[in-house]
């Protein structure tokens, strides 16, 4: 069983006899939630419905109907002692077979939650930059990192969407409402200039910049400078990722951020 996950298409185009795993309804304390799915093929998996013992019953039923040697087109499966497990809930599964029609129905699902998908801009591909990019495309987020400096870009994973800008603070207006800005180029002056343009935006879900007390101080002068009421001041995180971990390592401020914006795209979508 190959447990490193390629992509729905290469899955979908390698293996020729799949079962869809669908959590149709899950009610109480479960392992995730409705809408949730896998696919069973017969030595390979992909996605997941919660792993435990939840999981291994869905496998088992699944490639039962993929051997033609039983399954149920359905399961109700109380999660507690009967299954071994103690969530104290209850999920229902419908098993489907990936014939041609729910194929192109799960392509469908797939473009549907892409488009769906909250957006990050990352604004600096440096060490800081790239690492925050490596974090966050594990997530389930649309990533996008924009740099002055072409040789940068090039050494950034291809999961992330490239942005060369000379200009790169001339983008901050077409950024989609409800998205984070990570601020963390090379340049303290260019940061200023993104987060000043950033802040002019009362509809981003998250606004931070690298950095440190002492940075923050200058930039709220610089704001203030500019005519910033210190309230739209006080939108902006920095340093990012806080300081409960003293650690400026690039890949564990990366970790701290990307912990941070996750809970900001959470408090967005309850204010929304």
């Amino acid at each position: 069983m190959n447990f490193l996950q390629d992509s729905l298409e290469g899955f979908l185009a390698r293996e020729h006899r799949v079962v869809i795993v669908d959590i149709t309804a899950a009610r109480g304390s479960a392992p995730r939630d409705q809408g949730t799915f896998m696919l069973v093929a017969p030595t390979e998996i992909h996605g997941t419905i919660g792993g435990g013992q939840l999981e291994y019953v869905a496998i088992e039923n699944a490639r039962k109907l993929l051997a033609e040697v039983g399954g149920e087109a359905t399961l109700d499966i109380p999660l507690g002692p009967e299954i071994g497990q103690c969530c104290g809930g209850r999920v229902e599964l419908a098993f489907t077979f990936a014939d041609e029609e729910a194929r192109r129905a799960l392509d469908r699902r797939r473009a549907e939650e892409e488009r769906l998908k909250p957006q990050v801009w990352v604004f600096g591909a440096g060490h800081v930059g790239r690492a925050l990019a490596e974090a966050l495309t594990l997530l389930p987020l649309k990533v996008f990192v924009v740099e002055a400096r072409e040789t940068e870009l090039d050494q950034l994973t291809s999961g992330v969407h490239h942005r060369l800008a000379a200009m790169p603070e001339a983008l901050i207006a077409d950024i989609p409402a409800g998205s984070a800005i990570v601020i963390v180029t090379h340049d303290h002056a260019l940061d200023f200039l993104i987060g000043r343009q950033a802040l002019e935006r009362r509809d981003l879900a998250y606004i931070g910049m690298v950095g440190s007390k002492s940075k923050r101080g200058t930039f709220l002068r610089y704001l203030e400078e500019q005519g910033v009421e210190r309230g739209e001041a006080d939108r902006l995180v920095l340093p990012i990722g806080g300081n409960a971990v003293d650690d400026k390592r690039p890949e564990v401020i990366a970790a701290m951020t990307a912990s941070e914006v996750l809970l900001a795209f959470a408090q967005w979508r309850k204010a929304a």
